[in-house]
């Protein structure tokens, strides 16, 4: 802990240097580096997939040239892909390494906005733990790993939960005896950092005022969930105490009645760590289809296999319900935006969710959506339909660059 520590006092320049930024989920790790400035500019982007597997995949591209590689390595958990990642980092930097951001889920109540790493926040961390064992406990690992490798390059946290952490009293309750919400139990949302970034495109590419509007914000990928935001402010998520909750996903449930757990304790004897496993892992597309987790290949499938088909569809009317009860909870809609894996690249699965929704004034344009265009809504449609891509990293990156350089400025510029 002494090493997270002394990355505190390090000062930060930031008027140069490198930023690593690191985007760990509960099986893959996205990594990009970034030349620091009052914009960021990628050098490099990377993807270490299947960890804890002897087959993970190690992936990377520098994003001037398009050199890059691709080949298989034995990675058994989430610290041990500091040293293939720092090594890609290192023969591609042209400047210092000047801090590290980390993509962190679940920020609790504490943590409204990114924090500067410290034995106080790496303390917190732990105790939150419980909250989400699917990925803290690794984002730690992580964290604490660079902190013996740097041990004194500041490091930053970034946190999910940071941006729903001022929605409505009445959408972060949990109709639960009271005394669990005053430890914390409650509803959080996830997918923040995505959030944040698409917000801020929407204001620099969009119409005048239009992040300003109803929005809602749907990042479908192997995680899913959708966000509400009115007057620039969220109101409303799909997700709420874990990420395995709100839509279905790639192997997560979703939403789930919970009379469930003691049904299947009483008739299979499952435990809680068991059912804690078959909604995180063994659900959502590849329960339903009983043949894979990956949208493209149920949908190269459906005409031939009925769960494919039956999971596909699944998906689609639980997103097309989302939409509705978001816009619900909006009081009207002017934006829909669809981004991530399958948001980004999935012409026909965002024409199945907008399908039937044209009363709440969605009109797709087939040619705009069949080729992913940036607007994708007939022209005149009452709702801007948009296709955004998200950038995670480069959050990471600007908040890393707005924490540091607070940092410095508080210390009378060092």
């Amino acid at each position: 802990m002494g090493q997270i520590e002394a990355a505190g006092g390090a000062f930060f320049h930031p008027g140069g240097g490198s930023i690593v930024a690191i985007n760990g989920g509960s099986s893959t790790l996205k990594f990009a580096l970034f030349r620091a400035g009052d914009v960021p500019v990628r050098e490099l982007s990377g993807l270490i997939d299947r960890i804890g597997s002897s087959h993970a995949t190690f992936t990377w591209k520098h994003d001037r040239t398009g050199h890059g590689d691709h080949r298989r390595l034995d990675i058994p958990n989430h610290a041990a892909c500091l040293d293939p990642l720092m090594a890609c980092v290192d023969g591609v930097a042209h400047e210092p390494l000047r801090a590290i951001g980390h993509r962190v889920v679940h920020g609790g109540r504490q943590f409204r906005e990114p924090h500067l790493v410290t034995p106080v926040v790496m303390e917190e961390l732990q105790r939150l733990s419980p909250y989400d064992p699917e990925h803290l406990p690794a984002e730690i690992a992580l964290i604490e790993a660079c902190a013996r490798r740097y041990p004194r390059l500041p490091q930053v946290a970034c946190f999910d939960t940071a941006f729903h952490h001022h929605m409505p009293t009445v959408a972060r309750l949990l109709a639960i005896p009271r005394r669990y919400e005053k430890l914390g139990v409650q509803r959080y949302g996830f997918h923040g950092l995505s959030y944040s970034f698409l917000m801020k495109e929407l204001a620099r590419i969009g119409k005048p005022g239009e992040a300003d509007g109803r929005v809602i914000l749907a990042h479908l990928g192997n995680g899913a969930s959708m966000a509400a935001v009115k007057g620039g402010q969220p109101i409303e998520t799909t997700m709420g105490f874990t990420p395995a909750s709100g839509l279905p996903m790639s192997r997560r449930s979703g939403d789930l009645d919970p009379g469930l757990v003691s049904y299947l304790a009483r008739t299979e004897g499952m435990s809680a760590e068991r059912f804690h496993k078959m909604v995180n892992t063994e659900s959502g597309l590849l329960g339903l289809s009983e043949m894979s987790s990956d949208m493209r290949d149920l949908l190269k499938e459906e005409r031939n296999d009925p769960r494919a088909a039956e999971a596909v569809a699944f998906f689609c009317y639980q997103a097309r319900k989302a939409v509705g009860s978001l816009a619900a909870a909006l009081g009207g809609l002017d934006t829909l935006v669809f981004s991530a894996g399958i948001g980004e690249r999935a012409p026909v699965i965002r024409a199945r969710i907008c399908d039937g929704l044209e009363f709440l004034g969605i009109e797709l344009d087939d040619a705009r959506n069949q080729a992913n265009a940036a607007v994708i809504s007939k022209d005149g449609s009452p709702v801007t339909v948009r296709v955004m891509h998200t950038d995670e990293e480069r959050e990471i990156a600007e908040s890393v660059i707005q924490v540091l350089s607070q940092e410095h400025t508080g210390r009378g510029g060092a």
